[in-house]
Order: C-alpha cells, then sequence, then structure tokens
C-alpha cells in the first residue's frame, strides 16, 4: 500500500443538497438494490471498499439512508388486492393529524401511508384478501372514525417502482 493509499480521499465538490457524486451512485445503486455487497457496491461506486463502508454509515447517521427492508409481495402472503384510498377529515378533526396518521399506520392492511396538501388529507395503500374485506376497511373501519369526513378508493391493477435514483 503506498503513502497515498493512506491518506484520507479526497470527495469531490459537494452539490446543493449536501451529497457528492459518489454519495449518489451509493443511494442510486442501494435504491435499485439493497441487498448489494459492500463490495460490488465499492466497485460500481469506483471507490475503496472501506470507503464505501464509511460512506453508507455516513449517510445512514445523518439520515439520508433510513433504512433497509425486505419487500414482499402481498399477492404471495394472500393479499390479492391492493388499493389506494384518500382520506379527507373533518376541519375539526385537524388538530390531531398524527393521532389519526398512528392509527391508519397500524392497521393491518396498512401498506403506506402519505400526508397530503390539497383537498385530501392522507392517501393510504393497502393490501387485503379480496373485495369483501376492502369493503369491510372502507365502510366498516374508515369511514366510521368520527373525524372522517370522506373516502375515495381506487383499485390498483398493477404497479411497478421507479428508478428512484438521484
Amino acid at each position: 500500500m503506498s503513502a497515498s493509499d493512506s491518506s484520507p480521499p479526497r470527495r469531490a465538490p459537494v452539490t446543493e443538497a449536501g451529497l457528492d457524486a459518489v454519495d449518489r451512485t451509493i443511494i442510486s445503486e442501494l435504491s435499485r438494490n439493497g441487498r448489494l455487497s459492500n463490495t460490488e457496491l465499492a466497485v460500481r461506486a469506483g471507490i475503496a471498499e472501506s470507503t464505501c463502508l464509511k460512506r453508507v454509515r455516513a449517510l445512514q447517521a445523518n439520515g439520508v439512508i433510513v433504512g433497509f427492508h425486505a419487500e414482499i409481495s402481498p399477492a404471495a402472503v394472500g393479499l390479492h388486492l391492493e388499493a389506494l384510498i384518500t382520506i379527507r377529515l373533518h376541519a375539526h378533526a385537524r388538530g390531531d393529524l398524527r393521532r389519526f396518521q398512528a392509527y391508519v399506520e397500524n392497521l393491518p392492511a396498512t401498506q403506506r401511508v402519505y400526508f397530503l396538501a390539497g383537498d385530501r388529507d392522507f392517501l393510504v395503500h393497502v393490501a387485503v384478501p379480496d373485495a369483501a374485506a376492502l369493503r369491510e376497511l372502507v365502510s366498516d373501519t374508515l369511514s366510521l372514525r368520527p373525524e372522517v369526513a370522506s373516502t375515495s378508493t381506487s383499485l390498483i391493477f398493477a404497479h411497478a417502482a421507479g428508478s428512484r435514483g438521484l
């Protein structure tokens, strides 16, 4: 190992978001495949393995990478119907949005919850076994909540992930 190999790596100029090109490559590659080995990630980013590990840890510590997870096919576990439900709360209920959001996040059918601007307050992605379960979720669970003014449900026929890269 030469003396230049043991010195700290030089970072390229930082972008306005505080991320340089190497950080963006790491983020892009991990967003496509979070199971990449550090060795493969380092190769793709064009940096040493030790540098790559430090970069990933720094991105985690700075809240850029917020976690790694396995993406499970809802249909493979018996949840054959997916839907997007928009929810509008009554004006008087908007004071405790966080409480309602926590309630929706903890429903077994919930996949993702989005807090929105505009004429709706939440968009909820759900996965359920069948149409009867979806009807029960909307009619007997969500719509009966006193803070809910209205819901609108759209079935998802298919979906695909975007490139997710930056």
